[in-house]
């Protein structure tokens, strides 16, 4: 196995060379005092395990596995610490062993032997890969599901590393400074807690894109992270650029919205009630009630009412108090002669309005009933 060692002290990274080379079953192929020296090492060449030390000036250990993650994630992390407190961070990002400074050949035995372990007997047998892309659903509730046939869902460890996939999903490829992140996602945690918190997650979803093989990769540069769009489907994306698109409203059109308006199983991410997507859920929402009113007008003036009404019924549910919704339908019902369901309808809404909010319908929907109704 092939180890480089990287440690601002030049003591100790003597002395860890010293014991690696009294064992002999690890080949030190490079020493390194700045992190940045290590990682550029990693790019050239390939290694099976990097020993580094966390508290170092510049780039500190715990970003440094940022980027030796990025390069190669198979690369074994064994980090060497002068402080105790750290540990339980390491393994929180899944190192593979921590040692403390100063290092006890005993202890540094335990670290071979859990490096032993760690490489399997054999070569796993590859698995049939599956299709490289990923749906991605936010309408209602984020949901992952492979590229196979009955697309299975993918399952998170931890509802934290979750969240973090959607905000970085909800960004759309664009950096987001660790800052911003940690503001959205742990406000209420010190900045050393929250950092520890944002790496934890961060090697969480790694994990997980790298056992799905997604191509999607999860990166970091200048203190912050982006989700490439790489080898993902979303159906918000897809929502969006359907009703941006320009486009004559004719039949084609019709179908097209149709299978917009299908895509929207509830609002964006509204299971989950995450504060930073109240925005774009509002404005989601309003897009895909607008697009709702175009179709059901134009199904009412091409004989598909009754497609109308089962649609704007389910609107209405979601929007008990919109005009618009019952104006067309007033208009669906009399376009088929259901005069005693159009006047449910309005007398309904009237009562709703008057019981809940206390107010009375808009003029254009009073004078609409009264031209409708015989």
């Amino acid at each position: 196995m092939r180890a480089i060692l990287i440690d601002d002290e030049k003591p100790a990274l003597l002395h860890l060379e010293k014991l690696l080379h009294k064992d002999g079953e690890i080949e030190v192929v490079g020493k390194y005092t700045f992190a940045q020296a290590g990682i550029d090492h990693l790019k050239k060449d390939k290694t099976d395990i990097v020993f580094l030390d966390i508290g170092m000036p510049e780039i500190n250990g715990l970003e440094a596995a940022e980027y030796i993650q990025q390069i190669d994630q198979s690369i074994k992390i064994v980090y060497i610490t002068a402080y105790s407190e750290y540990a339980l961070e390491a393994f929180e990002l899944n190192a593979l062993d921590y040692i403390l400074k100063p290092i006890v050949p005993v202890r540094f035995q335990k670290t071979l032997e859990r490096i032993r372990n760690s490489v399997p007997a054999t070569q796993p047998v590859e698995t049939e890969p599956v299709d490289d892309v990923v749906k991605v659903l936010c309408f209602k509730r984020l949901t992952l599901q492979d590229g196979h046939p009955d697309g299975k869902k993918l399952k998170w460890r931890t509802m934290k590393a979750q969240e973090l996939f959607a905000f970085l999903m909800h960004h759309k490829g664009e950096w987001v400074s660790k800052e911003k992140i940690i503001d959205a996602l742990w406000p209420e945690y010190t900045e050393e807690k929250a950092t520890t918190h944002l790496h934890t997650s961060v090697y969480q979803i790694r994990k997980l894109l790298k056992e799905w093989g997604i191509t999607t990769k999860l990166e970091y540069a200048q203190e912050g992270y982006r989700l490439s769009q790489e080898g993902i489907m979303n159906d918000v994306d897809r929502f969006e650029a359907g009703i941006q698109a320009d486009k004559d409203y004719a039949e084609d059109c019709y179908l097209q919205n149709d299978h917009l308006l299908s895509l929207y199983r509830g609002d964006y991410l509204e299971e989950h009630d995450y504060p930073w997507a109240s925005i774009r859920r509002q404005n989601l929402l309003q897009a895909y009630m607008n697009l709702l009113f175009t179709t059901a007008q134009y199904e009412i003036n091409h004989n598909r009412e009754q497609q109308a009404i089962q649609r704007l019924l389910g609107a209405w549910q979601k929007d008990p108090y919109s005009e618009e919704i019952c104006r067309l339908l007033m208009s669906a019902y009399a376009s088929i002669g259901h005069y005693a369901l159009l006047a449910s309808c309005y007398r309904s809404f009237v009562n709703l309005l008057h019981e809940d909010l206390g107010i009375e319908p808009e003029k254009e929907t009073v004078q609409l009933y009264q031209r409708l109704h015989p």
